[in-house]
């Protein structure tokens, strides 16, 4: 059988076992073993099952559960729930404060938990009712709260980021201080198109009564909501950055900071820890399956020559170098609509990552790049995870028609955030350069 039939039988195969709904993980690892059966027999078990073992060999992956287990102590502590008091009194009197306030408390929650649903459960149950009874627009509401919950797979420490390491070889430290600046470029963009557009539009997103305000004592006061936040961002970008911890390590120093976090907020308690860490357990024995699948995909790819056919078609795409990327980004931006990001990530760079380096560019660089489709295939249908999220939790008045309806703009913005980091590299790599 030709390379291009076997091409379109695997990944047809891939397809048509994930539409029927079945877990990811056994779709990719059931038909990569039995394509490998069928095209090298017996022996190539062992291939797979040598670059397992050599991938729990690493150090890297005990990061994954610590930072989980981070996320979900801190989801239950109280941090969310007074941070968006201190927005609320410090940006109330701002047309669109209330929306401005959330992407800042998305984008600290993002740098403390490394998952996209944390924020967006967070905020779509403590912002959500407070903009809705203060006249915003629910599409204005729902678009910011789904925005920058995704935020939280692109500011370190990021799950995506890790699993991004591990399957392309590069620095888990640099992908995060790579993380960074783009994260904050994503946040500035949002934050200057809703100023603008309730500027334009005042009725979106008013300003707060005078009396909602709070006076300025009240205003200094809800500023300690920012302490603890800080302190564990601080206890893991701070160790990473400063030298003194390696990404893995910095991940036990978070769940040192969400262990302190609970305390202080009197949510230290058995019943939390238990439920914490089963469910830390669950999400961790997904992705350690998934990540077997990945190896037993990589080798049942390679094993057919499948790479030399992409790499054909690749180079068939016009504009050259730059028209290859962009063709990558565009492949990405599709399969995330419909595909989890995880899996995404499985299929797509082994084959990606060998062309990117040939053509010469930074694999840092094209990571933020991917990570950032990732994200927006958090909150773009008809899969996206933020949507169902938020689905969960919204009032019933609020369809789902309503919920997409909401991203559009929102998507636009990332998209051209995509692009200055595509013209400006320098964005992505410079901290990482500096640093490392």
């Amino acid at each position: 059988m030709s390379i291009e039939a076997l091409t379109l039988l695997f990944f047809g195969s891939l397809l048509f076992f994930l539409l029927l709904g079945l877990p990811l993980a056994f779709v990719l690892g059931g038909v990569s073993v039995v394509f490998l059966y069928f095209t090298w027999g017996f022996d190539s078990f062992y291939m797979v099952a040598s670059q397992i073992w050599g991938t729990m060999g690493s150090f890297t992956l005990v990061a994954i559960p610590l930072f989980v287990f981070m996320a979900m102590i801190l989801e239950r502590t109280g941090v969310a729930r007074d941070l968006y008091r201190m927005m609320h009194l410090w940006c109330g009197g701002l047309r669109g404060g209330l929306a401005l306030g959330t992407l800042g408390i998305c984008a600290v929650f993002a740098a403390m938990v490394g998952i996209s649903g944390a924020a967006v459960v967070a905020m779509g149950t403590i912002a959500l009712p407070s903009m809705l009874e203060r006249g915003y627009d629910k599409s204005m509401a729902l678009g910011v709260i789904n925005t920058g919950g995704g935020w939280g797979i692109l500011i370190p420490p990021s799950i995506l980021m890790i699993l991004y390491a591990l399957i392309t070889g590069v620095s888990v430290g640099k992908m995060f201080a790579a993380g960074i600046m783009p994260g904050v470029l994503l946040m500035v963009l949002t934050a200057i198109y809703i100023i603008v557009r309730c500027h334009l539009q005042p009725e979106l997103a008013p300003a707060l009564p005078k009396e909602d305000r709070g006076t300025w004592p009240e205003k200094f006061r809800a500023l300690r909501a920012v302490l603890l936040p800080i302190g564990v961002v601080v206890m893991v970008l701070g160790s990473i950055i400063g030298g003194i911890t390696t990404p893995t390590e910095a991940a036990a120093m978070g769940v040192l900071g969400a262990l302190i976090s609970a305390a202080v907020y009197r949510q230290f308690k058995w019943s939390i820890l238990k439920e914490a860490a089963i469910r830390t357990f669950k999400l961790t024995g997904m992705i350690m399956w998934i990540l077997f699948a990945a190896h037993a995909f990589s080798a049942a790819y390679q094993s057919m020559g499948a790479q030399e056919l992409i790499e054909g078609l690749m180079n068939m795409v016009p504009g050259g170098p730059w028209g290859i990327i962009i063709a990558m980004m565009v492949i990405v931006f599709l399969l995330a609509m419909v595909l989890d990001p995880v899996g995404i990530m499985l299929i797509t760079l082994p084959v990606f990552m060998p062309i990117v380096e040939s053509l010469g560019f930074d694999p840092i660089w094209f990571g933020i790049l991917f990570v950032i489709n990732m994200e927006i295939g958090y909150m773009t249908p008809p899969f996206g995870f933020n949507l169902f999220y938020l689905k969960g939790i919204v009032p019933p008045s609020i369809t789902m028609k309503d919920i997409y309806k909401s991203i559009i703009p929102f998507v636009i913005v990332e998209i051209v955030g995509i692009i200055l980091i595509m013209v400006f590299p320098e964005i992505a790599t410079w901290l990482p350069d500096l640093l490392f």
